[in-house]
């Protein structure tokens, strides 16, 4: 019996463990929240946290496929992802459509229609998207339209790709979320003089 079992043997809380708080559950597991009965513990490999419930272990689960979402990821979007974490392993296909519905709703949060993703990374490219994003984007929606319609792409086993992809719209989350929340966040605690004298040097004449 390994440590971890030893731990929670017949569901039961014992040392080097403690009940798994609802925030425990939801940062864990991107939000979703267990009802009471569940304990966290850490592996003894990669000192990660468990969660278990009854003895079994219920995250991180052995059949969720892929990085878990950005933590700048919308909630709507990180919902699909990691749908498509959960169904990977069965369906490549079926993961690959979800994460290009998921950029469909990344698009709607960056102020897209969310209507036609072709368009919407048109339109985001006119706004001076970097040709690196604008690949990731085009990657995303075009495996994902060839894994609903019949196309030159086969992923039907293909997890290594669908697993890319995953990492691809993480990218973009970074990219597009953190990095500029991260840049402004710098930029406003410059001096208010700072501020007022770069915003006249870059005033635009009319």
């Amino acid at each position: 019996m390994s440590k971890a079992e030893l731990l929670l043997r017949n569901g039961a809380p014992m040392g080097g463990s403690r009940p798994a708080t609802p925030a425990d559950q939801g940062r864990l597991t991107g939000g979703h929240q267990y009802e009471v009965g569940y304990y966290i513990s850490t592996c003894e490999h990669c000192n990660g946290p468990l969660i278990w419930r009854a003895g079994d272990i219920v995250y991180p689960r052995e059949d969720r496929v892929g990085p878990a979402p950005a933590d700048d990821m919308p909630k709507a979007v990180a919902e699909d992802y990691n749908e498509a974490r959960d169904i990977a392993a069965k369906s490549s296909r079926g993961a690959a459509a979800i994460l290009r519905l998921a950029l469909q709703k990344l698009c709607q949060e960056l102020g897209e229609k969310g209507e036609n993703l072709n368009e919407d990374i048109g339109s985001l490219v006119q706004k001076g998207l970097s040709t690196d994003v604008q690949q990731a984007l085009d990657a995303l929606r075009v495996i994902g339209n060839n894994a609903v319609h019949p196309g030159e792409l086969d992923i039907r086993d293909d997890r290594e790709t669908v697993v890319g992809l995953m990492s691809l719209l993480n990218y973009v989350v970074e990219a597009l979320i953190t990095e500029p929340a991260r840049r402004k966040a710098l930029f406003d605690k410059l001096p208010a003089g700072a501020q007022t004298a770069i915003a006249k040097r870059d005033k635009k004449e009319p």
